[in-house]
C-alpha cells in the first residue's frame, strides 16, 4: 500500500496528531508527554508505538526512561505531509491547551536544575560532583594556551576559571544559575582576577559575541543542557577560527539517581555521541578520549573531547 495513504490514516486519529504536533516541538518522555496530554501510560505508549511503525517517531533509550522525537531524516513529501496536519489544527482549544502544558513541562525542566545549583552554589567545591575530579581537570589543563581569551561555559563559581585567569588574558564564566554568578563573582573580585568575569547566561544562548574567544570549555556541564548539540553548536560560534573545544563529561551510565541529586539531564554520553555532537557542529580533528574513572561505585568515567574550528 502507498506509504502515504498509510500515514493519512495514522494522522486520522486526534491523539497521534496531538502527539506528533508536541514532538515537532521537542524530545519529549513519556511521562511528560502523559503529564501533558492528561492520559494513561499504556494509551500514550500504544500510540506512540504506532506511530514508531510507520516510520514517523524515533525512541532514545536513557537509563529507565523512553524519550521520544520525529524522525529526523523523513522524506520531504512526508514531512510536509506532517506539517499540513499539524498546521489544520493548530488553533483548536485542546492544542493550544497542550501548548500551554509543554510549555509548563519545559519551565518545569529549568527550574528543577536551577533550584538546585542555586541551592548548592557557594558550596559546589566542597561537596561530591560526578567527574569532577583533579585528575581529569589535570588533563585538560595540559592542553590550555597561556594570553587567549576563554569562555567556561556552565562554569558554576567557575573554579577552573581561577586557574586559568592567572595566566589566560580574559576568562568569562557563564552560568544560569544567579546565585552561581554572585558567589563566582564575589571569589573573582577577592582573589584580585580583574581578568574574570562572571554573566548570566545558559549554554545553549551564551551572552558572548560571534568569534570572540580563543577556547570554549564544557567543563562537567553538557549533560545539563536540554539540547546538547545546540551548546555545542554555541561554542563554535563563539570561537575565533582556529579556536578549540574542550568537553569533560561523563562516559554514559545507568545511574538513574543522578537526575535527582546532581540534576542531570542525560546520564552522560556515549564516545560516538561526544564526536558526533563536534562533527556536526562543524569542528575539525576531532579527538575523543576516556581521561579518568572512579573506583567507587557507581564507577563514574569521564571523558575529554576536543575539536579544532578551522580557519586562520
Amino acid at each position: 500500500m502507498n506509504a502515504s495513504w498509510d500515514i493519512l490514516k495514522t494522522l486520522s486519529d486526534p491523539t497521534r496528531l496531538r502527539l506528533l504536533a508536541l514532538l515537532v516541538r521537542e524530545e519529549l518522555s513519556v511521562a511528560e508527554l502523559q503529564e501533558i496530554l492528561g492520559m494513561g501510560q499504556s494509551r500514550v505508549s500504544s500510540q506512540l508505538a504506532l506511530l514508531r511503525q510507520v516510520d514517523l517517531v524515533t525512541d532514545r533509550r536513557d537509563g529507565k526512561k523512553a524519550f521520544y522525537s520525529i524522525r529526523s531524516n523523513l522524506p520531504p513529501r512526508t514531512l510536509a505531509l506532517l506539517k499540513s496536519a499539524i498546521d489544520s489544527v493548530s488553533e483548536l482549544a485542546v492544542i493550544n491547551e497542550d501548548r500551554e502544558n509543554l510549555d509548563r513541562i519545559l519551565q518545569k525542566r529549568r527550574r528543577t536544575q536551577e533550584q538546585y545549583f542555586n541551592l548548592i552554589a557557594g558550596r559546589l567545591g566542597k561537596n561530591y560532583c560526578p567527574g569532577r575530579s583533579w585528575e581529569a581537570i589535570g588533563h585538560l589543563a595540559l592542553r590550555l594556551t597561556p594570553a587567549i581569551d576563554i569562555a567556561d561555559l556552565g562554569a558554576g563559581e567557575g573554579l577552573l576559571s581561577q586557574l586559568l585567569a592567572a595566566r589566560a588574558r580574559q576568562v568569562w564564566c557563564i552560568d544560569n544559575s544567579p546565585r552561581m554568578v554572585e558567589v563566582g563573582t564575589t571569589l573573582a573580585r577577592k582573589n584580585n582576577l580583574a581578568n574574570l568575569s562572571y554573566k548570566l547566561g545558559d549554554i545553549e544562548h551564551v551572552p558572548l559575541g560571534d568569534r570572540s574567544v580563543d577556547l570554549a570549555i564544557l567543563s562537567q556541564a553538557l549533560h545539563h543542557a536540554q539540547h546538547p548539540q545546540t551548546a555545542v553548536n554555541e561554542a563554535f560560534r563563539i570561537l575565533r577560527p582556529g579556536g578549540q573545544l574542550l568537553v569533560l563529561d561523563l562516559n554514559e551510565h545507568h545511574f538513574e539517581k543522578a537526575r535527582e541529586l546532581y540534576a542531570d539531564v542525560w546520564l552522560g554520553f556515549k564516545e560516538s555521541a561526544l564526536h558526533g555532537f563536534l562533527k556536526k557542529a562543524g569542528f575539525t580533528k576531532v579527538e575523543v578520549t576516556a581521561v579518568a574513572k572512579e573506583t567507587t561505585e557507581p564507577s563514574f568515567e569521564t571523558l575529554l573531547a576536543a575539536g579544532l574550528k578551522p580557519g586562520k
